[in-house]
């Protein structure tokens, strides 16, 4: 029987707060599998990175690159079409006005259920370009929970792919209860950790983990305005711009969660090649056992890594064009932030790209790990 397969989404969980040991059902996962220390999201925004995930394609082959411009690409094939193709039962619970069906993401599905609430004004959460109002606007971790095991139930008899999308870590920051966590951001990851790990007593009580691969991965991080030693967003740190994240490109919002749980990963296996989101897809398919084209995705299978058979650092490009949708939607206000392009080098070099600018940004993660010294500023 071919293995099923869960995708978990943890949306705007920085890598470095998931993995400080504090969040039990992160934990867990990271004790059955492999956990990459050093995996690289492709975009600082919910839309941009999530079309890379499911398609194994960077934004400029995918076609997503702004917040709320542009939809998948017409022929680019995502995870969910694919398996689809080839039996599986496919459906997804996603909770914020970012993964909604109009990007494209639910071609492929059977269930996409994308349903949140409106803005309190009673306004399209999809048509703002604020993110921390767009932000207000989301299914809870118990919803997605409860909703993803229905479909369980009904689906369970035959192979599945299911997708699951937490929003929880996102602005506002008003967890409905405390679970754990240090300050308001970590009580929101301990309040979607607290669900996911009834999710996971589920799967084990059912018999449905062992025959399923599980990925786990967050879409991008959080720049909290000082709450951590590498933060750079807000007025007092000299980027007022950033608020939360999709202006930057540093380190607490482009490096991202990703474990695996599989038989071909080693459990309590940390691996600290660099990789990327945007090899997700042909890392799935792989341990899936289901052929793809040469060339077909921008990301490569990291079966090689999990089995500890590769020294490589795959490059990891990153960009943002967020700063002049807000600088429109602002009228102006942000007008001196640029859009961004960024590489990613080994764990040891970044740089960072200004576009319709002369400024550039070249820092040494060796010595300079927070990201606060450009050398050539």
């Amino acid at each position: 029987m071919k293995k099923n397969l869960i995708l978990i989404s943890l949306d705007t969980v920085r890598a470095d707060v998931a993995y400080s040991g504090q969040f039990p059902a992160i934990d867990r996962l990271r004790k059955l599998g492999a956990t990459f220390l050093n995996s690289i999201s492709s975009s600082p925004l919910t839309p941009v990175s999530h079309a890379t995930v499911f398609t194994g394609r960077q934004p400029y082959n995918h076609g997503v690159r702004h917040l709320f411009k542009e939809k998948i690409k017409p022929g680019v094939k995502t995870l969910a079409q694919i398996l689809k193709l080839r039996g599986y039962r496919t459906g997804a619970v996603v909770s914020c006005p970012g993964m909604n069906k109009w990007y494209g993401f639910s071609k492929g599905f059977d269930i996409y259920d994308d349903e949140i609430p409106r803005l309190s004004d009673g306004s399209d959460p999809l048509k703002t370009v604020d993110v921390k109002v767009r932000g207000t606007a989301l299914k809870r971790a118990d919803m997605v929970v409860s909703r993803g095991i229905k479909w369980l139930e009904h689906n369970r008899d035959k192979n599945f792919f299911l997708f699951l999308h937490f929003f929880d870590a996102h602005w506002p920051y008003k967890a409905p209860k405390k679970y754990g966590g240090h300050n308001v951001y970590e009580t929101e990851i301990a309040y979607a950790d607290h669900y996911l790990q009834e999710f996971l007593d589920y799967l084990e009580k059912t018999g449905l983990s062992d025959n399923t691969t599980i990925v786990c991965f967050s879409d991008h991080g959080e720049d909290l305005a000082g709450l951590y030693p590498n933060d750079k967003g807000g007025k007092k740190l000299g980027h007022p711009e950033e608020s939360g994240h999709g202006c930057l490109l540093y380190d607490q919002t482009q490096k991202v969660v990703f474990i695996v749980v599989d038989k071909n990963a080693k459990p309590r296996a940390s691996i600290s090649n660099q990789v990327r989101l945007v090899d997700v897809a042909p890392t799935i398919l792989s341990l899936l056992g289901v052929k793809y084209e040469a060339g077909q995705f921008d990301g490569v299978s990291l079966v090689p890594f999990l089995r500890h058979k590769s020294r490589r650092h795959l490059a990891g490009y990153s960009e943002t064009f967020y700063p002049e949708e807000q600088t429109a939607a602002t009228k102006g206000r942000f007008s001196h932030a640029r859009n961004k392009k960024s590489l990613r080098i080994a764990n040891k070099y970044k740089i960072i790209f200004h576009l319709k600018s002369d400024k550039v940004e070249l820092y040494d993660l060796e010595d300079d790990p927070n990201e606060l010294m450009n050398l050539i500023d």
